[in-house]
């Protein structure tokens, strides 16, 4: 065997990094996007850290490796996104797991975070209370627990399998002694308030679906994308049952679609609540939108 024969079969890592970019990018993944899952396909496939692979790019990659990273592309270029084939996620500061039939958090959910925060500034250090609605997989429950030391959370979902993974979130990011999870729709079940209610609720026009990326359609849960008609059914549920949930001077904030932070604050204004903030997302999309519930008078 010639030395380039033995090249061609052992790539360096960089080389195999583009390989497979190459690869998924003909398999519909945008290019920028395809070399950022190329490396972090390619980490898990050989269990490096960011730092190994920027420092030995021309090491060989072994050839169990290069087996498993050929495994992980080719689910990749069927659409499966990273997250759901390595099975977590980076969100806010934490490393969460990703459960099969639970939505994947995405990074435009981490404006509902630096939103909420924001708008809670000096108090941040209170013993203050959290509801969240459709926790998912947790991840809003658990980023706000690691920026409030002193808060306690509960954390709602329909879904079973939903409660299952906010649970497991919950004790991987060491916050189970702060937080309950309980199965139920929205807020059926609680008589407690609430000094910070979060949601993050199906929002999908029931009939945009269809066209919905690959990574969305194919993989989160129906559950956890259908809003109804026009996409505000479970803003409606939810909010028509807030005041008797909020606090007084009590925060509520929900992730909204680009198209419907209007719509949202018009609901949360029929029922007594003044809208402090709309956050937008790096892409400049209008995506949060937070109210205060005014304090009662004597």
């Amino acid at each position: 065997m010639t030395t380039s024969e033995a090249r061609e079969e052992t790539p360096t890592r960089a080389e195999a990094i583009a390989q497979v970019a190459k690869f998924l990018v003909a398999g519909g993944v945008e290019e920028a996007q395809a070399h950022d899952d190329a490396r972090a396909l390619l980490r898990a496939a050989a269990d490096l850290s960011r730092l190994e692979l920027a420092m030995r790019p021309q090491a060989p990659l072994a050839e169990e490796h290069a087996d498993a990273l050929s495994h992980y592309a080719a689910r990749r270029a069927a659409r499966e996104p990273v997250s759901r084939i390595l099975g977590e996620r980076g969100f806010w500061t934490l490393d969460l797991l990703v459960a099969p039939d639970v939505l994947d958090p995405r990074p435009d959910t981490e404006t509902l975070i630096e939103t909420t925060l924001d708008l809670i500034g000096e108090k941040r250090n209170e013993p203050l209370s959290i509801l969240d609605l459709g926790t998912g997989s947790g991840a809003i429950v658990c980023a706000l627990l690691s920026e409030l030391p002193r808060a306690r959370a509960v954390a709602v979902d329909l879904s079973p399998q939903a409660c299952a993974a906010a649970a497991n979130n919950l004790a991987r990011c060491g916050f189970s002694n702060r937080a309950s999870v309980m199965r139920g729709r929205w807020a059926e079940a609680l008589s407690a308030r609430f000094d910070i209610i979060v949601s993050n609720p199906p929002y999908v026009r029931a009939g945009e679906i269809p066209q919905l990326d690959p990574e969305v359609r194919l993989h989160d849960p129906a559950l956890a994308l259908d809003g109804g008609v026009d996409g505000l059914d479970c803003y409606r549920e939810i909010i028509d049952d807030l005041p008797r949930l909020v606090a007084d001077d009590g925060l509520v904030a929900f992730e909204v679609g680009s198209d419907q932070a209007v719509s949202v604050a018009s609901l949360l204004g029929a029922q007594g609540f003044g809208v402090e903030r709309v956050g937008r997302d790096l892409g400049g999309h209008e995506r949060v939108v937070a109210a205060r519930r005014a304090r009662s008078r004597s």
